[in-house]
């Protein structure tokens, strides 16, 4: 039976509305994958494949921040970035009321509500970085400058430190 044609997701839409240039990639995925199993199956970089963490702060006011699949939000940098004395991420249950999307295809791009968004500062070190599409089995290629022109996000060091090894 062939497959049905993909279809476009929000993220994709608002891509299209803004006239912004960006490629997508569809692969097989019918369940959440996290992301680093996902570039070793498309044989990717983790360096350029950034994940979607949507977090909610003190003030109760919610914040996207798009870091590399590998490395971990620093939630007092993170914090620091928007305003707020601390920040903690969302619930799993509470992604598709919050956000629009569902957990693996949360994108920055194109959620009910245009939240206060960062891109860690390490996307900007590349020509074209991968995101969630808006769906499970598909990925958005396109500019980091790009991105933070679409979401108005901020542009910030919000990682861990990476730890030294012998």
């Amino acid at each position: 039976m062939p497959h049905a044609k993909p279809q476009k997701t929000n993220a994709m839409r608002r891509l299209d509305q803004k006239k912004v240039p960006y490629r997508v990639n569809y692969y097989e995925c019918d369940t959440f994958i996290d992301g680093i199993h996902i570039a070793d199956m498309l044989h990717q970089s983790y360096d350029c494949t950034f994940k979607t963490l949507v977090t909610t702060g003190k003030s109760g006011n919610h914040y996207v921040f798009v870091v590399p699949i590998a490395r971990e939000l620093d939630l007092k940098k993170a914090a620091k970035t928007v305003g707020e004395k601390y920040i903690e991420l969302l619930h799993v249950k509470d992604i598709l009321a919050v956000t629009g999307y569902i957990r693996g295809g949360c994108t920055p791009i194109g959620m009910k509500k245009a939240f206060p968004t960062v891109l860690d500062a390490h996307a900007m070190d590349f020509d074209e970085i991968i995101i969630s599409g808006g769906c499970l089995g598909a990925q958005i290629f396109l500019a980091p400058a790009d991105l933070v022109k679409v979401t108005n996000a901020a542009v910030a060091d919000i990682l861990t430190q990476e730890e030294e090894s012998c």
